[in-house]
């Protein structure tokens, strides 16, 4: 239900990263899918997510692919190279399979990873890296 705010303001269900949205439990969805708003999933994504937000994997979600975030709150299943600028929680019903690259980690007990991790600085390096090939792409 919408806040009285949100509605005073016009927003519309638009929050911190702009709109809102969601695949819901028992949808399927195979592509690419690039927001600037924070997007849930609660089904099942094969493919990859560009977000400029926030992403939320529900503890029904599963996502096979690549994420690429601002930040991420994961408590289903992802398979997945995972990329967040700020940071990535790992809820206790997490289980992560792939390659994670992140500013900031939280891993609750009970999560399971797999894979690899790097944190901190590289982030920052690979930023650096994308904006010079942008550079040199619209050069």
């Amino acid at each position: 239900m919408m806040s009285r705010n949100a509605k005073a303001n016009g927003k519309n269900g638009e929050g911190e990263f702009g709109a809102h949205n969601q695949i819901a439990k028992g949808t399927r969805i195979q592509g690419d899918i690039k927001t600037e708003g924070v997007l849930r999933i609660d089904g099942t994504l094969v493919g990859s997510i560009d977000s400029t937000g926030k992403v939320v994997v529900g503890p029904s979600g599963k996502i096979e692919g690549s994420i690429r975030c601002n930040s991420a709150n994961i408590s289903g299943e992802v398979k997945a190279k995972v990329f967040v600028k700020e940071l990535l929680t790992l809820q206790a019903s997490a289980k992560l399979q792939g390659e994670i690259t992140t500013g900031k980690l939280a891993i609750e007990p009970g999560a399971v990873f797999s894979g690899s991790c790097s944190m901190g600085g590289v982030v920052k390096e690979i930023s650096q890296k994308e904006q010079e090939q942008l550079a040199e792409k619209t050069a």
